[in-house]
């Protein structure tokens, strides 16, 4: 043993009398439950309990949920208790939630509404703390709540909140028109849609700037000149002095239409001609990578549809079972029907097997579902779709790019093909045939001996 007991350098110690012997018996708890036992049974069918003259509170209070104990508080036979379980049940069933965020979801809601009475409401800010602590589903039993009719969600949005950051530092004068014109992008009004909310973000971080160096000199956008404006573009060019003067219009023609500035300072002044860069394909080696990158099924699915179909990302996030023809060997995308070839065939039928497998009871009725839609209806979001891509020189767009543009290369630069194939607009079309066009006369324009009577300068 001596040999032996040099070469051990560290030893595992033990507290006594932890590691004791097994009892006889059948096993206690979890690891004593039979498989195979009943069921337990569905909830009694329930509806909404019938109140009547209610007695409006003095003042409310808020209720602390994380003190809640079941064997304290619990009260089982609350109407209100029964009528949202048996809505769970209803939901649950509808939307193919698994066993364990059914069971999950009534624990949640013996704790929010075992003391429930008519009029009261329950706040979101109520319930997070003491859910999230004990690892229940917050978002599901937030969906029967609303169902019932008794949530308050009093959260502040997002929005908001990056809104009240972005306008920080800009004079008052000046914040109450931009404030005014950002709201209106993004909730609309009576004779404009609302914009994406994206496409807010990108307009006020692209004119903050501006608006920061005007609050230092002025009180109020009717004191911004034309040369004030023209000072700023000065110092911009390419795509940044046009997106600032087309961000620039929105803003003071807004403030016109409401009559808080007398004159347009943008007025006359011209955005100009956009001009296009020649796409270029990409290099072997990064799509080979890309290609590697992708492991599971729904993320080889969604590369085919971009490198083969030319698929945008929000396409393949509304894509639906109905649109996948296995039969017939048929897509259809965007309301466009493309044939299948065999490289979709063969990931679809992965996907739809993995699909299968993984949430055999689901309802949601997109193509492409996650363990978070699985539960419910909605497409998946679009950081999870590009989430694989991110950061590789090859990602979903530039493969959709790539894919437009080999069909121009190869089968000749004709718009009206391309608009055909892939539902371009005919700006779009004429873009990638321009650029098809341009690498296709390339090679001719660099060989003078066989294009004699073009001149090119010297490299």
């Amino acid at each position: 043993m001596e040999p032996y007991l040099e070469k051990v350098q560290h030893h595992q110690l033990f507290f006594t009398n932890l590691h004791r012997p097994r009892q006889p018996g059948p096993p206690r708890g979890k690891q004593g439950r039979r498989r195979g036992r009943p069921r337990h049974p569905d909830p009694a069918p329930a509806y909404r309990p019938v109140s009547g003259w209610l007695q409006p509170p003095l003042f409310e209070a808020r209720r602390d949920f994380t003190r809640f104990n079941r064997q304290e508080h619990a009260r089982l036979d609350n109407p209100w208790l029964a009528w949202a379980r048996h809505t769970a049940h209803r939901l649950g069933e509808a939307h193919g939630w698994p066993r364990g965020v059914r069971l999950d979801v009534g624990r949640a809601l013996v704790i929010v509404l075992s003391g429930h009475v008519s009029g009261e409401v329950v706040r979101h800010s109520e319930i997070f703390p003491a859910l999230r602590s004990r690892g229940l589903s917050v978002q599901r039993t937030v969906e029967v709540l609303s169902d019932i009719g008794v949530f308050h969600d009093d959260r502040t949005p997002s929005f908001e909140q990056w809104l009240e950051r972005k306008l920080d530092g800009i004079a008052p004068g000046i914040r109450r028109d931009v404030e005014h014109w950002a709201r209106l992008l993004h909730d609309g009004g009576p004779r404009s849609q609302p914009r994406d909310e994206s496409t807010v973000w990108n307009y006020l971080n692209r004119i903050r700037p501006v608006l920061l160096e005007w609050s230092a000199q002025h009180d109020h956008l009717r004191e911004v000149t034309r040369g004030d404006v023209l000072t700023e573009l000065d110092a911009l060019h390419g795509s940044q002095r046009r997106h600032t003067l087309i961000v620039l219009r929105s803003l003071f023609g807004r403030a016109k239409k409401s009559g808080t500035i007398f004159k347009n300072p943008t007025s006359r002044i011209r955005v100009g001609q956009h001009e296009y860069g020649v796409l270029q394909p990409l290099e072997p080696e990064y799509v080979n990578s890309s290609v590697a990158a992708v492991t599971k099924p729904a993320d080889r699915l969604a590369l085919a549809l971009a490198a083969v179909h030319a698929a945008r990302s929000g396409a393949i996030r509304r894509l639906q079972l109905d649109n996948l023809d296995i039969g017939n060997r048929k897509l259809v995308i965007d309301g466009r029907v493309r044939p299948m070839d065999e490289l979709t065939l063969h990931v679809a039928r992965e996907w739809l097997d993995h699909r299968r497998r993984r949430w055999p009871d689901t309802a949601n009725l997109h193509l492409l579902i996650n363990k978070f839609t699985a539960l419910g209806t909605g497409p998946v979001s679009a950081v999870s779709l590009t989430a694989p891509l991110r950061g590789r020189a090859a990602t979903l767009e530039q493969l959709r790019v790539d894919r437009q543009l080999e069909e121009a290369l190869s089968h000749g630069p004709d718009a009206l093909h391309l608009a055909e194939v892939f539902g371009l607009d005919e700006k779009t079309a004429i873009r990638y045939a321009n650029s098809a066009r341009a690498l296709l006369e390339r090679p001719l324009e660099s060989n003078p001996a066989t294009s004699p009577g073009t001149r090119g300068s010297t490299p």
